[in-house]
């Protein structure tokens, strides 16, 4: 069970999305306005976007923040084994 307070991390499929448009990492934080340290972290999965940024990735993407980010499920959260 996640720690008490603690909020499961998000997956994505920002570093998959980035790829098929052939953007670096440094692109992508250009085109977002932050820095490419910002867009590793959020790919690897160590850093979760603010709110406002993941609106600007879904505006980006043209997709919605749903189809880009998914919060990480465990049986503790519900799911059956």
């Amino acid at each position: 069970m996640p720690e008490k307070g603690k909020l499961p991390q998000m997956k994505n499929k920002l570093r998959v999305l980035r790829a098929e448009r052939q953007w670096s990492q440094g692109e992508l934080s250009q085109r977002l306005g932050v820095s490419r340290q910002a867009i590793n972290a959020i790919e690897t999965e160590k850093h979760d976007p603010s709110l406002d940024l993941a609106f600007k990735m879904a505006a980006l993407f043209e997709m919605t923040i749903e189809q880009i980010f998914e919060p990480e499920r465990n049986a503790s959260q519900g799911e059956k084994q």
